[in-house]
Parts: structure tokens; C-alpha cells; sequence
């Protein structure tokens, strides 16, 4: 059932000045399971939730790498984020055969956005429901993107994308002064905190999450799953440890507090021994 007479078609402007069927995409992309990026001076982080449809099923994949310097997190329809990632190979691709070079990020990052600008103003398209955050390396340093349906792109210190990203954007939030002087073990334990907070309370598994790096010297790859649940346990056993030494040091106050005021008791039960009745 259409929302009103103004959706029907893509190239059809409302009288508040709006596009529906754009906005549509952009709401298919806040369904999608949610994406994260962090960067530093030196490396970029992509991180996503990618839960199975049923028990019975495999997961879908949400990361993609497009160059040894560029990978991509998709949120919304992985379809269209399938297509989009083989265009971005194809441009790296021919880039390097005619320069012999890399292709720059931010380069790529507007051709991708030309390229779903166009599906908004032709009538025989539809938007791409799909988000991009696009890492990579390149000459002027590490970047992170992202790229809207609507044809627009920004460029983040760290962003989260998809369904509950508010709580993991809450968390970045609090800690991006500190990313661009992260190191690369500290920004995988940020996007691994900022995935959790996506979860709603369920517990963080290799299982349902991805991990993926690139750096100045470093390709981008993407994280084995033993090698994150080794980083889970790691930050999560530190928790812990200092949960249970914050409490060791609440109880050790306690029975500090508690024989001060025996001795003081006992000190002034002496005293009235030793003191005169009063004259009545």
C-alpha cells in the first residue's frame, strides 16, 4: 500500500519537497544489520553484525574487499551491496592497469556516489537500498566513508550504520578524541565494544560478528574467527577483573570503616570508666 501519491515513482517530487522512494532506501538501510568504522592516523576498522536467518542457514556476507588498500561494510539489501562492491573492483582495477597506481579513496568514494545519484533521477531505476562504509589507505592517510542511496558521501572519524546503530554511535561518541592515536589492537577493541552495544544485551560471539582491518602497511583482511573470539575474551576478562577488583576494594573499605568504629567505641567506653559522675 503506497504511503501517498508522491511515491509512486522516484523522480517524483512531494509538495514538501521530497523524494519517497529515496527516503524508502534510506529507511531499508536502518533495517539492515548494523556496520561500524573506526580510523586512525594509520589504520581503518570495519566491523558488522551478521546474524543467520535461521539456524539452519548460513550467515550473509557483510564485508567486502575491493583493493589491498579498500574494503567495504554493507548495511541494508546485500544484493544491491554485492553489485556495488564488484563495480568498485572493476574501477580499482582499471585504475591500476592505466596509472599503475592505487586507486585514491576519496576518488572511488564519488564515483560511487555519482553512481547512485543516477538511480534518482531516472525513472526506469530504483535507489540502491543499500549503505557503504567505505576504509581504505592511501597517499594522504587513512579514511573512512559513507555512502548514502541518496548519492551523498561523508567522511567520519568512526560511524555506525543499520538497525540499533544509535547505541553503538552513543559509544563512539564518548571515544573518537581518542581514535586517531589509537593503535590497531585498541580500535578492534572499540568496534568489538560498539558491536556488543548493538546487541541489546546478547552475548558477543565470533559467530555472529566480522572483523575487518586495513592499514598503511598493512592489506586489508578480514579477521579470522578464532583470532576475534581471542580479542572478546580478551576485553571482556579485563572487565571482569576490574568489576571484581572494584569490589574487593568496596568490601576492604567497608571493614576498614567498620574496625574505626569499633576502636573508637571502645576508646570512648574507656573514657566514660575513667570519668567522674556527673552532678546530678
Amino acid at each position: 500500500m503506497f504511503r501517498n501519491q508522491y511515491d509512486t515513482d522516484v523522480t517524483t517530487w512531494s509538495p514538501a519537497g521530497r523524494l519517497f522512494q529515496v527516503e524508502y532506501a534510506m529507511e531499508a538501510v536502518k533495517q539492515g544489520s548494523a556496520a561500524i568504522g573506526l580510523r586512525s592516523k594509520t589504520h581503518v576498522v570495519l566491523a558488522c553484525v551478521n546474524k543467520a536467518n535461521s539456524e539452519l542457514s548460513s550467515h550473509q556476507k557483510k564485508i567486502f574487499k575491493v583493493d589491498d588498500h579498500i574494503g567495504v561494510a554493507i548495511a541494508g539489501l546485500t544484493a544491491d551491496g554485492r553489485v556495488l562492491s564488484r563495480y568498485m573492483r572493476t574501477e580499482c582495477i582499471n585504475y591500476s592497469f592505466n596509472y599503475e597506481s592505487p586507486l585514491p579513496v576519496g576518488r572511488l568514494v564519488v564515483q560511487l556516489a555519482d553512481k547512485a545519484q543516477v538511480c534518482t533521477q531516472r525513472s526506469w531505476k530504483r535507489p540502491y537500498g543499500v549503505g557503504l562504509l567505505v576504509g581504505g589507505t592511501d597517499e594522504s592517510g587513512a579514511h573512512l566513508y559513507y555512502n548514502c542511496p541518496s548519492g551523498n558521501y561523508f567522511e567520519y572519524q568512526a560511524f555506525a550504520i543499520g538497525s540499533r546503530s544509535q547505541a553503538a554511535k552513543t559509544y563512539l561518541e564518548r571515544r573518537f578524541e581518542n581514535f586517531m592515536d589509537s593503535s590497531r589492537d585498541d580500535l578492534i577493541k572499540d568496534a568489538l565494544i560498539a558491536v556488543r552495544e548493538t546487541l541489546q544485551g546478547e552475548t558477543l560471539k565470533s559467530s555472529i560478528c566480522t572483523v575487518a582491518v586495513v592499514g598503511v602497511d598493512e592489506a586489508f583482511h578480514i579477521l579470522d574467527q578464532e583470532t576475534v573470539q581471542q580479542l572478546i575474551n580478551a576485553f571482556e576478562i579485563v572487565g571482569e577483573t576490574e568489576a571484581g577488583a572494584a569490589e574487593e576494594d568496596t568490601a576492604a573499605a567497608e571493614v576498614g570503616t567498620t574496625a574505626e568504629e569499633g576502636a573508637a567505641a571502645e576508646q570512648g567506653a574507656a573514657a566514660d570508666q575513667d570519668a567522674a559522675p556527673m552532678d546530678i
